[in-house]
Parts: C-alpha cells; structure tokens; sequence
C-alpha cells in the first residue's frame, strides 16, 4: 500500500493510493497514521477494511494539499555521514559505527509545502534522504530480525542550517530541528512495495540543476544495521522515523559551498517513493505569530 495524508494543516485525514494509481479518502476507516494504528497491525486491518469499502470511498481531488503522510511520530532519529563519499566530500573519516543524531517532530512539513528559513539563517542546505517507518515497539532487535519491525519507507529532505549545526557549539540539533526542515512523502511506500531499501536510486535538484545523484547502494552501514544498531540504545515506537543520512552533492561539500536562498526551489525523489517539491521563503514576522498560536 501507499498511505498518505491530505488536507489543511491540523485537518489532516487519511488516504491511500491505490493500485491505479487514484488517491482515495480512507477516513471512515476510522484511524490516523500514528502510533496507535501501526502498533496495532492497523496496516493489515486498513488492507482487510479496502477489500470490502474501497470502492465507496472518495477520490482526494489533486487540488488538496498533501501532508507529511504519518502523523507526529514520538520520534525521528537520524543517520549522519552515512554514504561513503557523502564522508569524502565532508572531509571526515568513515564513522566505525552510525552517527546518531534527533531532529525535532514540529520540523515535520508536507511534501509540498514551503520551507521557511528560519530567522538568522545563514546555511541553509538540502539532503535527500531515504527515511524508514518503524511498524512495531522494537528494543534490541537483532540484525535477522529487523524486517519484522519495518511498517514501510518514505521520501525525506533533511533540511539543514549549518552555521546552526557546526559553527555554534558543534549542537547538530540547533541546525536540524528548524520549522519545516523535515518535509516527508508524498507518500509512505509499505515494505512489500520497496524489493531493496539498499539499492535504491536518489536524487536532488536545486532550481533545476541536479546536485545528488546516487543509490543507497553507497550506505555506510545498510537500512537492517542501522535499525538493529538504534534499538541497542533506545525503544523505538510504532510510527517512529528513521532517516538514513544524505549521499555526496550538499551544499556545503560545493566548492564553493553553496546554500539556499528565498525563491530557490528543491525538488528531489527516491526510486520507488516519488518525488516532492519545496520553495524556499525568508523567515517573516508572520511566522511567528503563526507558530504560537
């Protein structure tokens, strides 16, 4: 199946894509895409509920926003330099083991939506990023063990300020955490669409110009390692979101380095995972004002 999530922000509903391709509203279904539905086998259920309702189901016109297509997980842990060239080109060493680091939930954003650079951004970067959806409570999973803990995967841009994450106490979480700086989809693709999360091609482009172009063939350490690897340290939840690190072609491995602006325009994709698109926009007192009401 291909979960998504669509609708205005904080109306957000339910929905699948289908087998052809039609964008359905499974909201009768009853449930969100969060915790309580994947650690309840919600996607067997869900897949039992459409054999008898999809056809009563509406259709999502194209014209509704598409949101980020879980909702708030308790959790996203990250993977930093985990593509070997990725390490080159940052001028760091291969890590011995994966490099762990959190990027807040209220960073989650639609697929589609603007990413705001925030207030005294300086380097603002771009990563393309295979993410992982945990399906099941998981702690200390061993390495043969993992798939059965996977729900699915989903398209990531791991937005970054850098002079945030490196230039200000080395704090990788001041530069990841940002409003908007996680926009996730379109869609979440269940494990049985993706034949191997370790050989999947990736891209980014900027304004048109593509400057990541990889596969996750490149992966330090592969998507079962790095499951198994954050369960020895931490229980993972059903609904919780793992990305897996960026291949070489960031900003701030150019020379020189390069970072965005307002108007800019990041698209990118993951076989098998679609694509999305987001216009940068200067950070305005209007966001603000949003952000605490």
């Amino acid at each position: 199946m291909k979960l998504i999530r669509f609708g205005q922000e904080g109306a957000e509903k339910p929905g699948v894509i289908t087998s052809s391709g039609k964008k359905i509203d499974v909201s009768a279904f009853g449930e969100d895409y969060n915790e309580e539905f994947f650690g309840s086998d919600g996607l067997k259920r869900l897949s039992v509920w459409l054999t008898e309702n999809e056809d009563v189901c509406s259709q999502v016109s194209e014209d509704v926003r598409l949101a980020t297509p879980l909702a708030r997980p308790s959790k996203i842990v990250c993977v930093g330099l985990n593509y070997a060239k990725h390490a080159e080109e940052a001028g760091m060493a291969v890590p011995n083991e994966p490099v762990l680091f959190f990027k807040s939930t209220t960073a989650l954003s639609g697929p589609y939506d603007d990413v705001i650079l925030p207030k005294n951004s300086e380097k603002t970067d771009w990563e393309v990023e295979l993410a992982i959806v945990i399906g099941k409570k998981a702690s200390y999973v061993a390495l043969e063990e993992v798939e059965d803990y996977i729900a699915g995967y989903v398209l990531h841009n791991d937005v970054s300020e850098r002079a945030f994450q490196i230039e200000k106490d080395g704090q990788w979480c001041k530069g990841k955490g940002c409003d908007t700086f996680a926009p996730v989809g379109p869609f979440i693709a269940t494990k049985d669409e993706i034949k191997n999360p370790n050989d999947l091609e990736l891209w980014l482009e900027v304004n048109g110009e593509r400057l990541q172009h990889s596969s996750t063939n490149d992966f330090i350490f592969d998507v079962q390692t790095v499951v198994s690897y954050i369960s020895q340290f931490m229980t993972l939840l059903p609904g919780d979101m793992i990305s897996t690190g960026t291949p070489f072609g960031v900003g701030l491995g150019l020379h020189p380095p390069r970072y965005l602006k307002p108007g800019d325009v990041m698209e990118l994709g993951i076989e098998g995972l679609g694509s999305s698109r987001q216009v940068c926009k200067a950070y305005s007192e209007t966001q603000r004002i949003k952000n605490n009401r």
